[in-house]
């Protein structure tokens, strides 16, 4: 068999490792694997580069992907574009292909296994833990610890200068990052796409800690966090070949109104792009190769139409379908929790 890899959608710590696993998996049955370039877009430009053991053993604790990534959905221009990926598809000698994406980039996958019968196995990222299919997704780890990490070092010169901070994280539709990195650093309040922005029990709550002694504070935001009279804060109306438009400046937004109503200086932090940057944590790894070598046992056993997913602590197999059932909002048990905090 002679296997294709690529990953589509924004990158994410992990990758890699799952490229390195696939291809261990697949080399040890005896077959051979072909790197698909720039995601959707390298299979239908027949952008492609070899991939050996010799060129992935070492690839586990590199961020990013080797193979690179892209937004592109050939579905939006279908007329041209399908044809030529199966062209492609046919002319590599393809006998599979792994698809390593969110929803975007699984549900291409899933289109291409029921309209044109390509042989399909998925593995589920995203670093915002937003899949409906997998308990967690690897990249969610990473992302959150370097949240953590910057807000850990954004916190001296907050309380050096008497400042409220508000740090804006990803979580487009779904607030698991900005909640549990707000809970991993205390923070005074947490906002997340799940539940409307009530500025004005953040302020109350800042003001109450203000009057307790606490000389400064921080707020932690997803970017996808809503004002009940705004809707989303976008960067500009232009969406990417999957119709999403480019969020931010919620942040900026809140600590605006923070500031003027508290008088507090404010100032706002968007971590953007940095959270998907780095090396994978150890946990992402792990993770990681596990559903990399679920993918490669799957097309050994040409269980095609199907994807790896996290339940618990075991990697299962499940549909495509399934893979982009559904967005996976935060678990509002955590929320509660963490709100315990700013009641």
């Amino acid at each position: 068999m002679k296997v294709g890899l690529l990953t589509g959608g924004g990158d994410c710590p992990g990758l890699n490792a799952v490229i390195r696993a696939v291809v261990q998996r697949v080399t040890n049955d005896g077959h051979t694997c072909v790197g698909i370039l720039e995601g959707w877009r390298g299979l239908i430009r027949g952008f492609t580069r070899d991939l050996e053991l010799n060129e992935t053993d070492g690839i586990i604790a590199k961020g990013g992907t080797i193979l690179g990534s892209s937004r592109t959905n050939p579905f939006k221009n279908q007329a041209s574009d399908i044809p030529a990926l199966l062209e492609n598809f046919k002319s590599l000698g393809l006998d599979a292909l792994v698809a390593i994406g969110g929803d975007d980039t699984l549900g291409v996958a899933n289109r291409l296994f029921i309209e044109h019968g390509l042989p399909m196995v998925g593995v589920p990222k995203t670093i915002d833990n937003d899949l409906m299919v997998t308990d967690f997704t690897f990249g969610f780890d990473t992302a959150i610890n370097i949240v953590t990490e910057a807000v850990d070092r954004i916190r001296t010169t907050t309380e050096s200068h008497r400042r409220v901070m508000v740090i804006e994280t990803m979580g487009r539709h779904a607030g698991w990052i900005a909640c549990f990195s707000g809970i991993a650093v205390a923070a005074d309040y947490i906002l997340v796409p799940e539940i409307p922005i009530n500025i004005n029990h953040v302020v109350q709550v800042l003001q109450r800690r203000r009057a307790e002694g606490k000389n400064y504070g921080i707020v932690v935001v997803s970017e996808g966090a809503e004002f009940p009279e705004r809707g989303l804060t976008t960067l500009d109306a232009e969406t990417d070949a999957f119709g999403h438009v480019r969020l931010g400046g919620v942040g900026n937004a809140v600590a605006k109104l923070v500031e003027d109503q508290t008088g507090y200086e404010t100032r706002c932090v968007v971590l953007g792009h940095l959270q998907r940057g780095g090396p994978p944590s150890a946990y992402d790894r792990v993770l990681a190769t596990r559903l990399g070598l679920a993918a490669g046992n799957l097309v050994v056993q040409q269980r095609f139409g199907t994807m790896v997913a996290l339940s618990g602590t075991r990697i299962i197999e499940t549909t495509l379908g399934k893979g982009v059932a559904a967005t996976k909002t935060l678990d509002l048990t955590y929320y509660e929790e963490a709100s315990t905090f700013f009641k």
